[in-house]
């Protein structure tokens, strides 16, 4: 079996029933969600040996986030107690012409504070085979940097393999910070995944021919920002997502892997959204585990792309789906009809 470690910021997520606005009326819903903490819920879910690190403090709060990634069958045993507080964010789902709200409030965080004494690397990397990341958790200070950087190296060293979501976030610091930071630790990482906009965000790269707001994607387009992507770090592979946005509530979605030699892109699904939070991270996850288990290319991008479709599907941050159903999907069968 696989063993996977992801590492990042695991945070609660509170928001108003439904498609309510905040405080619409007085219930906010209490779950937890986070990038890597949302991928490794995806692996563990897979049947993979699904691993999450972190910084969490000791209070009850804190333990709730842990319980809660055990209730999927992640491994917390890595996880450093310690800080005084868990990050929060708000979400007040959009629909329609009405776009969603995302409201952080992480400063000073568990994770945020963490400093490099907290994290063996050595130990954590022990039989481990993949290690995955996003461009969130080194945006969280140049201390979370500098520990991201040193858990790429530690990766390296014993041959891990090492995957990164770009994940731009403007609310958490600049294009030029973010560009000096990530093009140091994508010198590690072999598998780089990022949308329509964070190549462009990150590092500058973009498809010329594409309008993200009017709804028009160029895959034409996209295979250069692949491939520009790959001669400048030297990834494997390049996976990116293709997501055209009819309005909140309707998607089209779509994927594409770049391998160095061809690109491969998937069939399109057309999505009516419950709720789109972590439909990046599931497609990480899928592509995580297709690669693992030696999937084809074109078989990797259909597993990846069929498991985020069906994460817009669900409720919360994570997709709780299994193997089967995303074969189910990938292989044709999106009727949604009942099983019986």
């Amino acid at each position: 079996m696989s063993r996977v470690i992801t590492f990042g910021e695991i945070m609660l997520r509170l928001a108003p029933e439904g498609y309510n606005r905040f405080f619409q009326n007085d219930t906010l819903n209490a779950t937890f969600g986070g990038g890597e903490a949302n991928v490794a819920v995806s692996l563990a879910n897979y049947g993979l040996d699904s691993v999450f690190v972190t910084k969490l403090p000791s209070h009850a709060i804190g333990q709730g986030a842990v319980n809660d990634l055990r209730r999927y069958g992640v491994d917390t045993s890595l996880i450093v107690r310690g800080g005084e507080r868990i990050g929060i964010y708000y979400l007040e789902k959009g629909a329609s012409v009405r776009g969603s709200v995302c409201i952080y409030d992480r400063a000073h965080s568990a994770i945020s504070e963490a400093v490099s004494s907290d994290f063996d690397w050595d130990k954590i990397f022990e039989g481990a085979d993949w290690f995955h990341f996003t461009g969130i958790t080194p945006a969280l200070g140049s201390n979370v940097a500098d520990i991201c950087l040193e858990a790429c190296k530690a990766a390296k060293s014993k041959g891990v393999k090492i995957s990164l979501d770009l994940n731009y976030r403007s609310k958490l610091w600049t294009r030029e910070e973010a560009g000096q930071a990530m093009a140091k630790l994508c010198e590690y990482v072999d598998v780089c995944i990022c949308n329509e906009e964070d190549a462009k965000d990150v590092f500058g790269i973009e498809s010329e021919q594409s309008d993200i707001t009017g709804g028009k994607i160029d895959t034409e387009g996209y295979k250069s920002v692949a491939k520009q992507l790959r001669d400048r770090f030297g990834f494997d592979k390049v996976a990116i997502t293709l997501r055209t946005s009819i309005s909140a509530s309707d998607n089209d979605w779509q994927g594409m892997l770049y391998d160095g030699n061809e690109c491969y892109l998937s069939k399109k699904y057309h999505l009516h959204i419950v709720d789109r939070v972590g439909g990046g991270d599931s497609f990480a996850g899928g592509l995580i585990y297709a690669i693992l288990n030696g999937y084809s290319p074109a078989d990797t991008i259909e597993f990846a792309v069929a498991a985020s479709a069906l994460k817009h599907t669900i409720e919360g941050d994570y997709n709780r789906v299994s193997v089967d159903e995303v074969k189910k999907l990938a292989g044709g069968d999106g009727s949604g009809r009942v099983v019986r």
